[in-house]
């Protein structure tokens, strides 16, 4: 998957983070792959002095293997988790808009 490497992607990961209940820590540390994810506490401690690629990267990374309901984000999110995940199908919405009209 292509993410596109701005402060926005950074931003929509952050919030997508938030949505599905995670807190998100840029922290100092010695994390061999750049972050660490404390699953009973729901922390995702990144670290800060990676740069905007490599947090992008870092957060992309643990989204696959955080518990995200699909129910709690908002459409805008969902949107863009499913994109990151490889479900997202333009056409599918498409075809939903054209129906509805």
């Amino acid at each position: 998957m292509n993410i596109k490497i701005t402060a926005n992607t950074l931003k929509k990961l952050e919030q997508l983070f938030e949505e599905a209940r995670y807190i998100i820590r840029f922290e100092k540390g010695t994390f061999n792959s750049g972050y660490c994810i404390l699953e009973d506490k729901r922390v995702v401690v990144v670290n800060k002095f990676l740069n905007l690629e490599g947090r992008i990267n870092a957060l992309s990374e643990i989204l696959p293997s955080i518990n995200v309901i699909e129910g709690d984000l908002s459409t805008e999110s969902l949107k863009f988790y499913k994109q990151i995940m490889g479900d997202y199908s333009p056409n599918i919405i498409t075809i939903q808009t054209e129906m509805d009209i």
